[in-house]
């Protein structure tokens, strides 16, 4: 009876160890399939596999519609800033146009996806120095990059500011060739000539094409269905905003464009795509100003950059040539005769033939943008 026992008791233990033996060598291969992945297969698993979208916040910005799938490429982290205690500029995202078409709730149901406290600073109708210089130079004492929209008869009169915007870090897109506020009415060809026209101009003034992200902003913000199509088919991403802060009303102070700015910024959602000019003096002053209260109240910069590859900078010319150019005289009061109506239409314009532009501009864009406004909900979408 003992001898069974003994013997029961051995095929036991031997089973046991057979059972562990076993267990470890599948183990063993466990660990070797999960040795590190190497660059390369992680590379080779993610063309296999698109990344999908995630779920969609509760505080998020407005989403793109089912037809209009919206996914901006991975953000890059902080930009570098040598300026301690600076506003700085969080992240940048990268937008395709295919999944950006149209940007901006003022008028579409779509905008960047910013988080809680993010704000995208875009300025307009540009360059015109010695204004774009004093935001450039605000812009940089806080390390804050942004996007211009700039206008083609601009850049031509004034490509050295042109060069010093992009190669402080800071994107270029595009605003028309004359800054016209009838492109809602516009046919195909006149489309073409404001368009195109304006985008050669700014490439011919950067001196680099890649310089030139595929943002158009509509002069007014007078969008159409024909204008829409027009810009994709040229693959281009119709920027509107989400908010505006009236620096082109006469008369605005500095404090004032701050606080509406700040206002509004706050009413939609405290996050938002902000528009503003540089080219008026007021905004000049109140750039500053709006940094310092963004930074005081917690609030972070995002800037949006155009897919594919863009030059780290493009050629400047010297002070002494830059200074040759400018001798011919800077922006100035146009002066009005006092038994004229349009006394209150002064302006600040630019030398020579841009003096009859902007004073249209500044007349015009008040009323243009009401109009965006009231016009917005007949066609929204």
């Amino acid at each position: 009876m003992s001898r069974f026992v003994v013997a029961w008791a051995l095929a036991i233990g031997l089973a046991a160890v057979s059972s562990s033996a076993s267990a470890q060598d599948s183990a063993k291969a466990q660990l070797q399939a999960m040795a590190p992945v190497t660059p390369a297969a992680v590379d080779a698993a993610a063309n296999q596999h698109e990344l999908k979208p995630e779920p969609k916040a509760p505080d998020a910005a407005p989403q793109a519609t089912p037809d209009q799938p919206k996914k901006a490429e991975p953000e890059k982290a902080a930009l570098a800033c040598a300026h301690p205690g600076a506003l700085g500029t969080s992240r940048t995202i990268t937008v395709p146009t295919d999944a950006f078409p149209r940007i901006g709730t003022m008028q579409y149901h779509q905008s960047l996806p910013l988080n809680d406290h993010e704000v995208v600073i875009t300025f307009d109708d540009g360059p015109l120095p010695p204004y774009t210089d004093r935001v450039l130079e605000a812009l940089d004492a806080e390390c804050v990059k942004v996007t211009y929209f700039i206008v083609g008869q601009m850049a031509r009169a004034y490509p050295d500011t042109l060069r010093r915007i992009y190669n402080a870090g800071h994107v270029i897109g595009t605003h028309s060739m004359h800054h016209p506020f009838s492109m809602d009415r516009m046919d195909a060809a006149q489309l073409t000539s404001e368009i195109d026209g304006g985008i050669a101009a700014v490439k011919a003034a950067i001196g680099d094409d890649r310089a030139v992200a595929p943002f158009f902003r509509v002069p007014g913000l007078a969008r159409s269905r024909t204008l829409e199509a027009f810009a994709a088919s040229q693959s281009l991403a119709v920027w509107s905003a989400d908010e505006v802060a009236d620096d082109w009303f006469h008369g605005i102070k500095p404090a004032q464009i701050v606080e509406r700015a700040m206002r509004r910024i706050e009413a939609k959602g405290h996050r938002g795509v902000l528009l503003l000019h540089d080219i008026h003096p007021a905004t000049a002053m109140a750039v500053p100003m709006l940094l310092q209260e963004l930074k005081a109240k917690g609030y972070k910069i995002v800037q949006a950059i155009p897919a594919g590859e863009r030059p780290a900078s493009v050629p400047e010319r010297t002070p002494e040539e830059i200074a040759a150019a400018r001798s011919q005289g800077w922006p100035r009061v146009a002066k009005a005769s006092p038994k004229s109506h349009h006394v209150r239409r002064h302006v600040h314009a630019a030398a020579e033939t841009d003096d009859s532009f902007l004073g249209k501009l500044a007349a015009k864009k008040k009323h243009a943008v009401a109009a965006a406004y009231e016009v917005n909900q007949l066609f929204n979408r």
